[in-house]
């Protein structure tokens, strides 16, 4: 970030934003913005209470089983679709429409589909995240050589030797980049799924914060979530930055 010309140092522009929300806080010019200051300690009170490590509980199974099918369906799928013409031709329309599309109307659907349990919250989860999965893998593989795939099928590679070997290793770096978006998505899909689906995990202190005009254990809950996103964004944003040798070499 730069500011008259001087470089400023990494996070300046969060501790500058910081600033204001504080100083907005303190002048209290609107009730929902509370101070930084009042949010943190807010947030030390609550940390370490049996509502909150239940809610993180939750959300944290539903996330991490909803990004796990998202990734384990999403990838393969997206492989296929980038090697394979006609099954490309076949799903890529429909990929395109539930990517593009309002998910979160889909929430009744699958309500009356699957319950009003962790499933259904799952799966809205996987939703949100697997199209983005589904169209990076296919963008990955549709970068590789063809000449690469046809050298191995000459040394006598069987399909799922090229498929682990030569596809998914070639693709990693979009496949990474679209599991990042999609870990990102699945953020969202898993607290639009608590709080429409069933009351329940961070969606729950939500609907409790926010109908008690708690804006400060409000927004201690949301800095939590941002917090998780921006920490699992990051990682896979490194792990993305280790294998741009693989885009090099394909």
């Amino acid at each position: 970030m730069k500011a008259f010309g001087y470089q400023l140092p990494a996070m300046s522009s969060l501790i500058i934003w910081g600033l204001l929300w504080e100083l907005v806080g303190q002048l209290e010019l609107t009730f929902f913005l509370p101070a930084l200051s009042e949010i943190f300690i807010t947030l030390s009170e609550i940390i370490g209470t049996k509502p909150f490590i239940k809610a993180l509980t939750e959300t944290g199974q539903a996330f991490f089983l909803g990004t796990f099918y998202a990734v384990t369906i999403g990838i393969p799928l997206g492989i296929l679709m980038g090697k394979n013409r006609f099954i490309d031709e076949l799903l890529l329309p429909w990929v395109n429409v539930f990517l593009s599309a309002p998910l979160t109307a889909l929430v009744p659907v699958l309500m009356v589909l699957f319950g009003f349990g962790l499933k259904a919250i799952v799966i809205t989860t996987s939703l949100f995240a697997i199209w983005i999965i589904i169209l990076n893998a296919r963008a990955g593989v549709k970068q590789i050589n063809p000449a690469l795939v046809e050298m191995a099928h000459s040394f006598g590679a069987s399909p799922m030797d090229a498929f682990f070997k030569i596809y998914f290793w070639a693709a990693l770096p979009e496949i990474l980049s679209g599991v990042r978006i999609g870990f990102i998505r699945a953020v969202k899909g898993v607290i639009i799924g608590q709080l429409l689906i069933s009351i329940v995990g961070f969606g729950a202190l939500f609907e409790l914060y926010s109908s008690q005009f708690l804006m400060s254990h409000f927004w201690a809950v949301l800095l939590v979530l941002f917090t998780l996103a921006f920490s699992i964004s990051e990682f896979l944003a490194m792990l993305e930055r280790k294998v741009e040798y693989y885009a090099s070499k394909r």
